[in-house]
């Protein structure tokens, strides 16, 4: 069975930086590709980062473009989302995701396109 764990939230102020690990077991890591979600109150989950199963390919949400940075460590099994110059309106429930796919390139956006998600780990930035 597959497990996906987060960690790396916390309380930091606007301008701060964190880093978000997500671990992934069960399976063989090279061969999911993975993504990052989050989730404000009230609002709907949402894209915010993809990295294919190379890894060479990565895709963002324009509201984090230049500001964070998703890769992976396939010994240590796990996924990363640096951000940086990070915002109030980046309060969230950050998820991760992970799926096979035969490709090495594919990235996705779609949450649909995710069968394995964590538990989420809770980020917010104060003003």
């Amino acid at each position: 069975q597959v497990h996906v764990v987060e960690s790396g939230g916390g309380l930091v102020q606007a301008g701060g930086s964190l880093r978000l690990s997500c671990a992934l077991s069960g399976s063989t890591f090279s061969n999911y590709f993975k993504g990052w979600f989050r989730q404000a109150p009230g609002k709907e989950r949402e894209f915010v980062a993809a990295i294919s199963r190379s890894g060479a390919n990565t895709n963002y949400a324009d509201s984090v473009k230049g500001r964070f940075t998703i890769s992976r460590d396939d010994v240590k099994n796990t996924v990363y989302l640096q951000m940086n110059s990070l915002k109030p309106e980046d309060t969230a429930l950050y998820y991760c995701a992970a799926d096979t796919s035969s490709s090495w390139t594919l990235t996705r956006q779609s949450l649909y396109s995710y069968n394995y998600w964590g538990q989420g780990t809770q980020v917010t930035v104060s003003s």
